[in-house]
This record gives C-alpha cells, structure tokens and sequence, in this order.
C-alpha cells in the first residue's frame, strides 16, 4: 500500500482495534497560487460534522488550509480543491500534485461555477491534461463503488438544486470525472458546484428534508478506504 493510503487507512484500522487515540481525520482545502482557492469556507466544518454524525471515523474540530507547492500536502490523504477563477498550476504545484495522486492521495475538484464553459472548469482540466495525459481524466460510471461506499446513490451523483434550477451552464451533469491510478480514483472531478450546496452552517441541516452533504461522506469513506 503506498504511504499516504496507509496513512488514511491508519485512523480506521486504529478505531477497529479499539486504540483509545485513532488519528482523527482532517478536511484539508487546497491552497494554490492562482484563482479563489477560498471559495467555500464553509464547505470543511459542515463535512466534517456530516463525517461525524454518519460514520465512526473520528474527526479533527477545524479543517486546515495546505499548499500544493508544499511538502505539507503529503501528510494528508484527502484534499478538496473549489474555486471561480482561471487555475494555472506553478512548475512546483505541478510536480507535488503528480507526486500526491501516484503515491495514494485523493485530491476531489469540485467547480464553484457549475459553468462547463467557465474559467475555472476548462483551465483546471487543460491543468490536469497537462500533468496526467489528454486521456487522463474520464467520466466515472454512474454503478462505481463511490457511490456505494457509504450511502447509496442507485443513479449516480445527487444533482444540486444549482443544476435543477438552471444556475450556470444550465446543464445537470449525468457523471462525475475522474482519473484513476493502480485501479482507484485518485482525482476526483465535478462540474455539480457542491462547493455552493455544501456551504452552509451544520446546525441548519435540521431543515432539509434530505441532507444533501451525505454524498461528501462518501467521498471521504472513499477516499479513507480503497
């Protein structure tokens, strides 16, 4: 198992064997030198909360902001990047993403803009052509076992009430993207704007009738354990 999966997997495996200080889990945002990296600071404490509430993984109280260009990425396993504005990757941003996604880390994208045609969503995917290959990034089938690591989602991913309500390209997305290494996603890419459905406080979940963070659990049981 490469180093950052094991280290995922070691906060899980702690708490099945009963270790009385399991390593709790950290939302890391992803900080890069372009665009609005900041987008959604809302989005870290209500997934943290929703982590908490549904599963058993423990969790830490805060989020944390880490850079791409530093050698702070590699302690984390799991990093959420958003934004609205032009990505454009530095020499090193480049080389430590390369180095995060083949050595086991999971990075997911989420599109701020819902926009297929926006700055944010054809920049950061010209990004990732360039690191990873024009081929790289393909459309994840809609039965993939993301969607059945925590809850079950029959259809694939939730729509957001952004796609529903025509916001942004006016377009529900039917699949997510993703680029897989050694038979699992490493990137996980979507164009759903769940940055936007995401951020809110935890406390108002209690008025939805469905809360709409569950997919993010999955994500992160995803992420944590394949």
């Amino acid at each position: 198992m490469k180093r950052l999966r094991a280290a995922a997997a070691a906060c899980l495996l702690a708490l099945a064997a009963g270790s009385a200080r399991p390593e709790p889990f950290v939302w890391a945002t992803l900080r890069y030198e372009s665009g609005d990296w900041d987008s959604a600071p809302l989005v870290p404490t209500n997934l943290l909360h929703s982590v908490a509430q549904y599963t058993s993984i423990p969790v830490a109280a805060q989020g944390t902001v880490v850079d791409l260009a530093s050698p702070e990425l590699f302690r984390f396993p799991f990093v959420y990047m958003t934004g609205h504005l032009p990505v454009r990757f530095s020499r090193q941003e480049s080389a430590n993403l390369k180095a995060f996604v083949e050595r086991g880390g999971f990075l997911f994208i989420d599109d701020h803009n819902h926009d297929v045609d926006g700055a944010f969503h054809k920049t950061a995917v010209a990004e990732l052509a360039r690191i990873f290959g024009p081929r790289a990034l393909r459309p994840i089938p809609n039965d993939h076992e993301l969607y059945r690591a925590f809850f079950t989602f029959p259809k694939g991913p939730p729509t957001t009430s952004h796609e529903l309500n025509g916001w942004g390209d006016n377009l529900v997305h039917e699949h997510l993207l993703g680029i897989q290494v050694n038979g699992r996603i490493g990137i996980l890419y979507s164009n759903k704007d769940y940055s936007s459905e995401w951020s809110y406080h935890a406390r108002n979940k209690r008025f939805q009738a469905l809360d709409n963070t569950r997919f993010g659990v999955n994500v992160v049981v995803y992420a944590l354990t394949r």
